[in-house]
């Protein structure tokens, strides 16, 4: 997929995994958007109208499956998934060699060790949710469009024609979180893309505007539990 080039709204009657081997991709449904970085996946459920857009160019791997193959109630909604490296290159190979024609008995081999991989994924909290109200779906989208925008609630809140008391009630009322925890989600999306471009720390912080390294450390812990270093190793 080339830069911010997109897959329009549409859904499937099979589930699907949705991951990138180079670059990085937004998935968007009506309720939520995930940012996917290469070391992330995206589970979309059977009937879930969704949409894809590419943050940068990217490389982009989907794998589909019957919904009868994972039934248990976690599977239901979309969820974001750590990819380990066997997952990655089951799916990898895969492709490749069902384009070769492969044996049904390897191709059963390698589609129960997915169901396996997929089960012993690690779940993660980093779905963006998006609210119903008009006014503050404006507001959220130019958030998700210029997270690197340092801007204050009263202004966000007067771009999408409300009041920042107003926005904040909303906040609370659809999303159940603080403007300030929202946007904390949509800067820790977005520094998992510039980490999957290697980018050092420090620069992530000041593009993200923190004033220094330690500040967005600060975030990043107070938002998932554990520090830069960790989180994003593996992005």
């Amino acid at each position: 997929m080339e830069h911010q080039m997109d897959i329009h709204p549409h859904h499937h009657d099979w589930c699907q995994l949705v991951f990138s081997t180079s670059g990085a991709v937004r998935v968007g449904t009506d309720e939520s958007t995930f940012i996917v970085p290469p070391s992330r996946a995206v589970w979309i459920p059977a009937g879930i109208t969704h949409a894809v857009t590419a943050i940068e160019q990217a490389e982009l791997r989907t794998l589909y499956l019957l919904p009868s193959l994972l039934e248990e109630s976690i599977w239901s909604g979309c969820r974001v998934l750590e990819v380990a490296p066997l997952l990655r290159e089951l799916v990898l190979q895969l492709a490749i060699e069902l384009d070769e024609r492969i044996e049904a008995r390897r191709e059963a081999l390698l589609t129960e060790l997915v169901l396996d991989e997929l089960k012993r994924a690690k779940p993660l909290s980093l779905g963006i949710a998006l609210p119903r109200d008009a006014r503050l779906r404006k507001l959220c989208q130019a958030m998700l469009e210029a997270p690197e925008r340092q801007q204050s609630l009263e202004a966000w809140a007067a771009e999408a024609g409300a009041s920042a008391r107003t926005v904040s009630r909303l906040f609370r009322e659809e999303l159940g979180t603080s403007f300030a925890q929202w946007r904390s989600q949509v800067l820790l999306a977005h520094a998992l893309t510039l980490a999957a471009r290697a980018r050092p720390m420090a620069h992530i912080a000041a593009e993200l505007g923190y004033a220094n390294a330690s500040a967005f450390s600060a975030m990043v812990r107070r938002t998932v539990g554990m520090p830069p270093s960790r989180f994003f190793a593996s992005a």
